[in-house]
């Protein structure tokens, strides 16, 4: 049984009826002194049905944001990856390791600015119901495995099974959907491509969109894909029969994601974005990457290539520079490149026919 609780600073969903009438009464005020109705960014907690759990085997859940029920975000926080003793170990303040976040403590999504600053007339989401799922499991929403690191650590990488119950969530209570966009941030965008398919397969009438942002150069190293996704996450086995057809486990790599998820269903609208040199996009993979350092945009570039070489449409906005960092801050709305504003082109991508792809011409920041 799914529940919903109320959050820290949020109302219950109880109080929001006990006080409609005096909200009506202030909105039509308002409008009758020629201001609008403010907008508020409630969130509530929801613990799901099934067996979800964060890597130390605690209870994971997700938060809501009740909008419009027929726009849905279906946002994929970040929050690291882990896949040995070292890296998965349950240290640090809070559930959040140096290396990944380990349980949900303070997972609250508190931060009211860049995409979720809804008072703004620019904000393409200003509007929209939010379902925000932050990882838990160190396997970037991908994992379905319980493995032993030594013999004091026992991790359960069970993002996978956590990410797909937010995903039932959306099934059972936004039928009438219209319009899904699934968004991936840094971590959260590996496996963005992959629930972009799964919505689209649940919710067949509505639009769905894939926008990853910051892990275009992750790489397909057969290494990696063997070893860490299969071996360590079990994500291969647990995938549906469309997301690995025709591959093996070493071939199922991160880019391959998104071949997959389109070839699948060619009605899925797939975007990245990227800032060309960020070094924490792929900090954690770039042992599996040529070079030292990795030409981090010439990684980017022949993912997208290959990606498109496959036959799937991938839409892209890579900005200059180094920086990192998109969703929550104010450069969400000052970012522009070549003249075009990126939350500009988001809109356009998610309500109109998509954009042409923007690229830095001086993309170096020195």
């Amino acid at each position: 049984m799914t529940h919903i609780s109320r959050g820290a600073g949020g109302r219950s969903r109880h109080d929001r009826v006990m006080k409609m009438p005096l909200l009506l009464l202030a909105a039509l005020a308002m409008v009758l002194a020629g201001c609008s109705a403010p907008r508020d960014l409630v969130w509530e907690r929801v613990v799901p049905a099934g067996d979800c759990r964060c890597a130390d085997g605690s209870e994971f859940t997700f938060w809501e944001r009740r909008a419009d029920p027929t726009k849905v975000v279906f946002f994929l926080n970040g929050g690291g990856v882990c896949w040995d003793a070292k890296s998965c170990a349950f240290t640090g303040d809070h559930g959040e390791s140096e290396f990944y976040d380990w349980s949900v403590q303070g997972s609250e999504p508190e931060n009211r600015n860049g995409m979720f600053d809804v008072t703004r007339s620019d904000n393409p989401f200003a509007d929209h119901s939010f379902l925000y799922v932050s990882p838990c499991t160190g396997d970037a929403h991908l994992g379905n495995a319980s493995q032993k690191y030594s013999p004091e650590l026992t991790v359960e990488h069970r993002g996978y099974v956590n990410g797909t119950a937010a995903l039932s969530y959306i099934a059972e209570h936004y039928p009438n959907a219209t319009q899904v966009v699934v968004v991936g941030k840094t971590a959260g965008s590996i496996a963005a491509p992959l629930y972009g398919g799964l919505v689209a397969d649940r919710l067949p009438k509505a639009k769905v969109t894939v926008f990853g942002a910051q892990s275009g150069a992750w790489p397909n190293n057969p290494d990696f894909n063997a070893g860490i996704l299969d071996a360590r996450w079990g994500a291969y086995d647990t995938m549906p029969d469309w997301a690995v057809k025709g591959l093996t486990a070493q071939d199922w790599g991160v880019p391959r994601f998104w071949t997959q998820a389109g070839l699948h269903n060619p009605g899925l609208v797939l975007a990245r974005f990227d800032f060309a040199f960020d070094p924490h996009a792929a900090s954690e993979v770039t042992q599996w990457m040529d070079g030292n350092p990795p030409n981090l945009l010439a990684v980017i570039t022949g993912n997208e290539a290959a990606i498109e070489a496959a036959g799937v449409r991938l839409h892209s906005y890579t900005a200059p520079g180094d920086d990192h960092g998109l969703f929550e801050f104010d450069k969400f709305y000052e970012i522009e490149v070549n003249g075009v504003r990126f939350v500009d082109w988001l809109d356009a991508l998610i309500t109109n026919e998509p954009p042409d792809d923007v690229r830095c011409d001086r993309c170096s920041s020195s």
